[in-house]
């Protein structure tokens, strides 16, 4: 198991990288024949169990990303949010793409040993197959899309999903949408609608984009300076399908030239980046238009 060890006085203690799953079992050894120093210690070794939890489960899904109802035929990824820690492990017996008429897509997602969770364990990105999106590449070819433009699908999670705690969700979850044309187009910040705070308040500066863009990394990858070039602290909150990035000062504006800046890894739903398409045919050959890591635009705050 992944975790850290440490000596703390005559004893050695483990503190595992991942939270200990309720109602399984571990077995802890001590070998001391691998030790620099053998010394006349013994071989040991443990069973514990962890207990399970015996209050009723409440964790459940809270949201999914992207939320538009309309998603682009090369969608890259979904996030998922989860109320409570969840367990590791065969993440993909628990997740199903349907179609409308109720069948199964097939392995429409990239199945992949390293789970994509973030420190919490409550929220998971789940990848969309890129062979099923990136033209000009065999599965592509052979299998066909994992998603169409004009067609209505459902992802399912099912309930039989254990937390943290060993206990399954409290229910299942499903998102329905409709399925758009492909999107290969990259994001350009130039035509993003600002709006700008007056100075001297605390009101939000607004960025609207003319699309939906990934969640976890539009909330990241975007900050404003002030006059000196100093990040400037507040809160963003993205909203409206992620169409409205809303920045909430700390302090109140100052009058005078501000940026907005925006690292050109910020990917729309279809993971295009700024000069960048995601989908590109192998066939045809495409120069990034941007070589600088970020993008800056003014904000001249009156």
């Amino acid at each position: 198991m992944l975790g850290t060890y440490r000596v703390e006085g005559n004893a050695i203690r483990f503190d595992p990288q991942y939270p200990l799953v309720p109602g399984l079992s571990y077995q802890a050894s001590f070998r001391p024949a691998e030790l620099p120093d053998k010394g006349d210690w013994r071989e040991l070794t443990a069973v514990v169990r962890i207990p399970t939890n015996s209050l009723t489960t409440a964790t459940v899904v809270t949201q999914v990303f992207p939320t538009a109802d309309v998603l682009p035929e090369n969608l890259l990824k979904f996030y998922v949010h989860f109320s409570a820690p969840m367990s590791r492990g065969h993440i993909y017996d628990y997740f199903r793409l349907l179609k409308e008429d109720g069948k199964q897509v097939e392995l429409p997602f990239l199945e992949i040993d390293e789970e994509l969770w973030d420190d919490t364990m409550t929220r998971l990105t789940i990848f969309i197959d890129p062979g099923r999106i990136k033209r000009g590449v065999l599965p592509l070819e052979e299998i066909g899309p994992a998603l169409e433009a004009g067609k209505r699908y459902t992802l399912v999670i099912d309930r039989a999903w254990h937390d943290g705690a060993g206990k399954p969700l409290k229910e299942s979850f499903q998102k329905p949408f409709l399925v758009g044309a492909a999107d290969r187009e990259p994001p350009d910040p130039s035509q993003w609608n600002i709006q700008l705070p007056a100075s001297g308040t605390q009101n939000p500066l607004v960025v609207v984009f003319p699309e939906p863009m990934d969640n976890a990394l539009t909330q990241r990858v975007i900050h404003i300076t002030d006059l000196a070039g100093k990040t400037v602290a507040g809160q963003i909150v993205l909203t409206d399908q992620e169409r409205r990035w809303s920045f909430h000062p700390l302090e109140r504006w100052k009058r005078g030239q501000h940026q907005l800046v925006v690292q050109t890894t910020i990917e729309d739903l279809a993971g295009n980046n700024i000069g960048k398409p995601f989908d590109v045919d192998l066939f045809e050959s495409v120069q990034r238009r941007l070589t600088a890591s970020s993008v800056k635009l003014p904000l001249p705050i009156q």
